[in-house]
């Protein structure tokens, strides 16, 4: 289903449906997501529709720039590195690309979306709110619902560090699709409860596509600083 399309296609997985279909000279975009659908005529005569993963933080509305991922306590010992996997949850974002531009079409997404707070009621963040079991080797997973995230873990300080969230700045998101959807992310321990983390723009396996991101289509400049982590880990 991810890819670029020109004209009419049409494209199914279960509970998804989407589709660009010709009638009376008018192209029309369709799309189905368990029930849910929507709908646009596009008027276009060299434009193409991009399917893609995108950052998970824009449903059920646009109300966060954050993602956080909760899992199993990690110990981690002074000096130690070491690179694990989780699961965070995909979304699906259609774009209409011309030469001169390029638009947010749609935003979907299988099953349903939860959010909490991250820090103290009066300065801590919402976050989009996942929970992952923590592998030591990529997992299989639904590439329409979940990705793979890399993650590379490095303790900087003297003490024994307990770690079983990570939180991230989904502007600095560089989501990669192949066989599955991917993710590569840092996370630097600097306290027993603060953090650096951060996203690596690279594939996690040779030949995956990089995804359009939704910053890019809203001209909205994103300058990836990574997100420091104040409230516990």
């Amino acid at each position: 289903m991810f890819g670029r399309y020109r004209g009419t296609f049409r494209r199914e997985y279960n509970d998804i449906l989407v589709e660009a279909e010709s009638a009376g000279g008018l192209l029309t975009y369709r799309r189905r997501c368990e029930g849910k659908t929507f709908e646009r005529i596009l008027v276009s005569n060299t434009g193409e529709v991009v399917i893609n993963p995108v950052e998970p933080v824009n449903l059920p509305k646009e109300i966060t720039n954050f993602l956080q991922v909760e899992f199993s306590p990690m110990m981690i010992e002074p000096g130690a590195s070491r690179t694990v996997y989780l699961k965070f949850p995909v979304e699906i974002g259609v774009f209409v690309e011309s030469a001169r531009d390029i638009e947010v079409l749609d935003v979907f997404a299988l099953g349903t979306q939860k959010y909490a707070l991250y820090g103290s009621p009066t300065n801590g963040v919402i976050a989009r709110y996942y929970e992952s079991v923590v592998y030591p080797e990529i997992p299989s997973v639904d590439p329409f619902r979940e990705g793979v995230m890399e993650l590379s873990i490095h303790n900087t300080c003297r003490e024994w560090v307990e770690v079983s969230r990570v939180v991230f700045e989904s502007t600095d998101m560089k989501i990669y699709y192949g066989d599955f959807v991917a993710a590569t992310a840092t996370m630097k321990l600097l306290t027993k409860t603060m953090a650096e983390t951060d996203f690596i723009d690279a594939p996690l396996r040779p030949g995956m596509v990089k995804s359009v991101e939704l910053y890019t289509a809203r001209k909205i400049p994103a300058i990836d600083r990574g997100y420091l982590m104040e409230w516990g880990l």
